[in-house]
């Protein structure tokens, strides 16, 4: 999980926009996922294309 905090703020700082970033999966929780930064959080791939949708309509 470091290591997606990091990618996280890689992304970020990379200076592109018009994107979001979902992280999720088992180890994963929406407060840990609110704490490093990425715009969304989904619990598997699933969810994920729910909350992408979501995301671009927002």
């Amino acid at each position: 999980m470091p290591a997606l905090k990091e990618a996280v703020e890689t992304i970020k700082a990379s200076g592109l926009t018009g994107f979001k970033v979902i992280v999720g999966g088992a180890p994963v929780t929406p407060e840990y996922a609110t704490e490093i930064g990425a715009d969304g959080y989904a619990p598997d791939a699933g969810s994920a294309a729910v909350k992408s949708k979501e995301l671009v309509t927002a």
